[in-house]
C-alpha cells in the first residue's frame, strides 16, 4: 500500500509540474478549444487552451515506469495502449486547433483505430489465458473462453467513447474518471503491486490535473485526454479480469452513452427530443445547475458505486 500511496503522490507533482509548464505553452500555440455555437453557455471558455491531457498522461506512463519497470507485460501492454489512444486523441484535437472549427478526425478513422487496437487487447487477453470474468457481489468467476475477444471489443469500443461523452463540462470527465480509478485500485490491490500500480500512478496524475480543470477551467484535457482515459480504464478493467465492474463503477460513463443514444433514436423517430440536449450532463446545465454541482454529482454516484462493490469484493 505504501509503494502505491508513493506511486500516486509522484504522479501527483509529475502532472502538477507538466500542467504549469504545458498551459503557457498551448497559450502560445493559440491551441485553444472552439466551442459550438449551439452550446451558449460554453462560449465564454472559448480560446481556452486544450490538449491538457498530454500532462497526466505522460506523468502517469512515467511514474508507471519508474515503479514496475519493464518486466511486465501486461502493464507495458496497458502504457502503450494508452500512449495510443492518446496521440489519436491529440490529433484530433490538433485538427481542431489548426482548422478552427469543432471537426477533427472523421469518426471512421476514429473507429478503425479503436477496432484495431481493441482487437489486440481481445487477442492479448485470449492467448494469455486472461478469459475469466469475476462476477460482481460474488466470489464467482466465470470462464468465457474464446467469447473475450468479441466481449473485449465491445468493452473497449463502449467505455473510450462512454468517456469521451462525459468530457463535456469542467472537472467532469476528470473527477468521474478520479473516482473510479481510486475505488478500482483498491479493488485489484489485493492482486499484486503490477495490477494497481498504474492504477494508483493515474489517479495521482488526473488528480493534479483537476486543480487546473475545475470550474472555471484553465485547461481542458480535450479528446487527447478523455480517449487516453477511456483506454486506461478499458485496460485495467479487462486485464485484471474486472470487466464487469466497468458498467457498475463507471455507471455515471453508461448515463452518458446510453443519454446519446436514446436521445439520436427518439429524435429521429418522432422529431423530439427527451433532453433538453444530450448527452445528458448538458440537460441538467441547461436546467439551471451549475457545471461544479453536476461534476460533484458525478464523481459522489461514481465513488458510491465503487464503494459498494467494495463491501461485497
Amino acid at each position: 500500500m505504501k509503494t502505491a500511496i508513493a506511486a500516486a503522490v509522484a504522479a501527483f507533482f509529475l502532472s502538477f509540474v507538466l500542467c504549469l509548464a504545458l498551459r503557457p505553452l498551448l497559450k502560445r500555440l493559440k491551441a485553444g478549444q472552439y466551442i459550438l455555437g449551439y452550446v451558449k453557455e460554453h462560449m465564454e471558455k472559448s480560446g481556452t487552451p486544450t490538449m491538457g491531457g498530454l500532462a497526466f498522461v505522460c506523468a502517469a506512463i512515467v511514474v508507471s515506469l519508474i515503479f514496475c519497470g519493464v518486466q511486465s507485460v501486461t502493464v507495458n501492454l496497458t502504457l502503450v495502449i494508452t500512449a495510443g489512444f492518446c496521440l489519436v486523441g491529440f490529433a484530433d484535437d490538433f485538427l481542431k486547433v489548426y482548422r478552427k472549427d469543432n471537426l477533427g478526425l472523421k469518426p471512421y478513422q476514429k473507429i478503425i483505430f479503436q477496432c484495431a487496437i481493441a482487437a489486440i487487447a481481445a487477442v492479448f487477453c485470449y492467448v494469455n489465458g486472461i478469459t475469466e470474468l469475476n462476477v460482481p457481489f460474488t466470489k464467482l468467476a466465470v470462464d468465457i473462453s474464446w467469447g473475450i475477444i468479441p466481449l473485449v471489443i465491445f468493452v473497449f469500443l463502449a467505455t473510450v467513447n462512454c468517456v469521451n461523452l462525459t468530457d463535456g463540462l469542467d472537472g467532469l470527465a476528470g473527477g468521474t474518471s478520479l473516482a473510479y480509478l481510486i475505488t478500482f485500485g483498491l479493488l485489484v490491490l489485493s492482486s499484486g503491486m503490477n495490477a494497481c500500480l498504474p492504477v494508483f500512478a493515474m489517479c495521482g496524475a488526473v488528480a493534479a490535473f483537476i486543480v487546473f480543470n475545475t470550474n472555471r477551467a484553465s485547461v481542458f484535457m480535450g479528446d487527447t485526454g478523455s480517449l487516453a482515459l477511456g483506454s486506461f480504464i478499458s485496460c485495467v478493467s479487462v486485464f485484471s479480469g474486472n470487466t464487469l465492474y466497468i458498467p457498475i463503477i463507471g455507471i455515471m460513463f453508461v448515463v452518458s452513452g446510453i443519454s446519446v443514444i436514446v436521445q439520436v433514436i427518439y429524435y429521429k423517430r418522432t422529431r423530439r427530443r427527451i433532453f433538453l440536449m444530450a448527452p445528458v450532463h448538458h440537460h441538467f446545465q441547461m436546467k439551471g445547475f451549475a457545471e461544479s454541482k453536476i461534476s460533484y454529482a458525478y464523481s459522489a454516484v461514481t465513488a458510491l458505486a465503487g464503494l459498494v462493490c467494495l463491501l461485497f469484493a
